[in-house]
């Protein structure tokens, strides 16, 4: 991904999905963000996603909905290409801590660099993006955040980017290659899983605490992408239901685990 690739697309999940804020009952016990196993096999977008391009990267990444062994979901595939889908929602993370999604790659990336702007490339990651909130932002990121709008628009104030990386450890979290705005989580890495589905959980509220500080302010946007326009490698990646879940230990109403 280039830099005029990352700020696109946190700009696209704040400001340009407002038909698509989910809804939900303050008793639901979770919040199904993405149900691709409920879609039709043969589309290319899953019910309330959107793609997201990149106005400088010509080659787009191909999205399915497809049936894979017993379960639909979505299917995507990277040939030197970059793009992804999106879909806005409205979450309180600390109602909804819990982030549970699948997924699956085929291979992984020879020359992907967690650390490197050449290297920004993943077979599959997860965003999540999160609303500006003033009171809850340090003086100093206020005005850089400030700046970031008049160059960006409407730009969230932070990301989460869960990936699958090559190398680097399970468990490490690294600033962006490009910003300090987004933060990297690698919670696959190396070839153990590849071919396999992989059920995955991140706590979303202690995840913001440890890689930005201070409490998170509402959930604005998830997204899926597999992006090789970096490295101009290959990648196939398959993602399953992706939700948010209230965490038992503390719902008043109890919830599902």
């Amino acid at each position: 991904m280039t830099w005029r690739g990352i700020i696109p697309l946190t700009l696209f999940l704040a400001g340009s999905l407002g038909d698509q804020v989910i809804s939900r009952a303050q008793s639901a016990p979770l919040i199904e963000v993405g149900k691709f196993s409920s879609g039709q096999p043969g589309i290319a977008l899953p019910q309330g996603w959107k793609p997201l391009t990149f106005k400088k990267v010509p080659r787009h990444t191909a999205y399915e909905v497809v049936r894979e062994g017993a379960r639909t979901v979505v299917k995507a595939t990277s040939d030197a290409s970059a793009s992804g889908l999106t879909k806005e929602v409205s979450i309180d993370p600390k109602e909804f801590p819990l982030l549970r999604w699948r997924w699956k790659v085929d291979n992984l990336l020879k020359t992907s660099d967690v650390r490197r702007k050449d290297g920004d490339d993943y077979p599959a990651r997860l965003y999540v993006t999160f609303a500006y909130d003033p009171d809850r932002v340090s003086f100093a990121k206020k005005l850089k955040y400030k700046a970031g709008r008049v160059l960006f628009g409407d730009i969230p104030i932070a990301a989460l980017n869960y990936i699958w990386d090559t190398t680097t450890p399970v468990g490490t979290v690294v600033e962006n290659a490009y910003t300090d705005f987004a933060m990297m989580v690698i919670v696959e890495s190396g070839a153990r899983n590849v071919g396999t589905w992989v059920d995955e959980e991140r706590n979303i509220y202690e995840d913001y605490k440890r890689a930005f500080g201070g409490e998170p302010p509402m959930i604005n946007g998830v997204a899926i992408m597999s992006d090789t326009d970096d490295t101009g490698e290959r990648a196939t990646a398959y993602f399953g239901d992706i939700r948010f879940v209230r965490d038992p230990r503390s719902a008043v109403t109890g919830g599902e685990k």
